[in-house]
């Protein structure tokens, strides 16, 4: 049986980019394992789980709100990968791009869609 959000757009393509971050973190120096990639994969982490438990939430109040936290999340997230960029840590990818575009869309449609309701 398929839980709500794992119907949503938003859900699957932020499940990606987790993915996609673990990559791209796991070869960041050793110093920065408490630092830039504890917190990029957390942010990254925080995008679909926000959206699983605003969608297990009764009422559309309360998943706007949890839409509105995983937007911070990406938006968290975006600085954080410019940062890994500008300290030569990564190359950020085509792929990564088009995801955070995706994902920023989604988001922002079903918190407009919700937020009315």
């Amino acid at each position: 049986m398929t839980k709500p959000h794992e119907r949503l757009d938003a859900w699957i393509y932020s499940m990606q980019l987790v993915k996609e971050i673990y990559k791209m973190t796991a070869g960041f120096p050793a110093e920065e394992r408490f630092g830039l990639t504890s917190q990029m994969r957390r942010a990254a982490v925080s995008i679909p789980s926000n959206i699983a438990e605003g969608a297990a939430r009764s009422g559309a109040r309360e998943f706007a709100y949890h839409l509105s936290v995983a937007r911070g999340s990406l938006s968290e997230l975006e600085t954080q990968t410019k940062l890994a960029e500008m300290l030569g840590y990564v190359i950020k990818t085509g792929h990564t791009d088009e995801l955070f575009d995706r994902v920023g869309k989604l988001l922002t449609g079903l918190h407009k869609k919700w937020n009315k309701a």
